[in-house]
């Protein structure tokens, strides 16, 4: 089988349709449809664009079908936590502060109108492995690291899906299913030096970084940042103390990410390992597909992409 991977989504659900029928696929019976390929869904449905439960009422019905797979991102576990009691029912798994409303926001409106339904889209979001590993190829949202999915897999009796104590563990800092989940939905993170911080993409000031957790070439803070190249320039370019690195083997199955709204042209990270997430949220931003068709060295030819579509969103 072959498969057309796609990136992060947000909500922008014309560019969706504009890129499957891009790739050949057509809409069917309310199913987009390919005669030969299946699609792969790297997370991130949800939030910041225009179109969220549209995206859904696209993707939904693809997997259900069996026209498509997909793996969890960090929003749609943000949106499981932020619909979730605590333990002690006085609160909720992920705070509602101002700060997770503002990111939020977005998808909360889209589903104002019907508990039903957004309650409905919750329980489909816990359906969503956190990782699909399909023998010849590898699909997680931010970071694939071997050691964190075996440790799952061991709490779970083999299972790759979030269940009820892996949420709640996964939602108080300090924990290994914090660290594991954090790892898996939003990357290999590393503390800059005493003082340094950075704003991000959101105008967030961090004094983390995500870092390129193959790239063993990758020695200073510089380097190894993994994220918009507009924020390279406010990263130290001193040496990192420490291990910051994910083992990953340059003859591994291609794996393939999103989650770190890449800038340019869209090209292999390195010849086994690709981010499709290209900021389709943000103006100028556009959605990427890679089309595999069973290679192990990524070539940058397969990338297909579209535009965001501005008035379509």
């Amino acid at each position: 089988m072959y498969y057309d991977i796609i990136g992060d989504i947000h909500g922008c659900n014309a560019t969706l349709q504009a890129l499957l029928e891009k790739l050949g696929y057509a809409r069917r019976d309310a199913v987009y449809r390919h005669p030969e390929r299946r699609v792969i869904f790297l997370g991130d449905f949800i939030d910041r664009g225009p179109q969220q439960r549209a995206v859904l009422d696209t993707v939904r019905p693809m997997l259900a079908a069996g026209t498509a797979l997909a793996v969890m991102g960090n929003h749609e576990f943000n949106a499981i936590a932020w619909a979730t009691p605590d333990a002690s029912g006085s609160g909720f798994l992920r705070a509602h502060s101002g700060k997770n409303l503002d990111q939020h926001q977005a998808f909360l409106q889209a589903y104002a109108d019907s508990s039903a339904d957004y309650a409905d889209a919750i329980d489909w979001f816990r359906t969503l492995p956190l990782w699909l590993d399909l023998g010849e190829l590898r699909i997680v949202h931010a970071c694939w690291d071997r050691h964190v999915i075996n440790r799952i897999e061991e709490a779970r009796q083999g299972s790759n899906l979030l269940d009820d104590a892996l949420l709640e563990s996964a939602c108080h800092p300090g924990s290994w299913q914090y660290a594991a989940i954090e790892t898996l939905l939003k990357g290999k993170e590393i503390a800059l030096q005493p003082g340094v911080s950075f704003r991000d993409k959101d105008g967030t000031m961090r004094q983390h970084i995500r870092v390129r957790w193959w790239d063993r070439e990758a020695t200073t803070y510089r380097a190894a940042f993994m994220g918009p190249e507009s924020a390279r320039t406010h990263i130290p370019d001193d040496e990192i103390a420490g291990d910051h690195l994910v083992d990953y083997a340059h003859n591994a199955p291609p794996v393939f990410l999103g989650h770190y709204w890449m800038e340019g042209t869209p090209a292999p990270l390195a010849e086994n390992i690709a981010c499709l997430d290209y900021s389709v949220a943000r103006p100028g931003g556009k959605l990427v597909a890679y089309r595999w068709n069973g290679e192990r060295r990524l070539r940058r030819e397969a990338f297909v992409s579209v535009e965001r579509l501005e008035g379509g969103d």
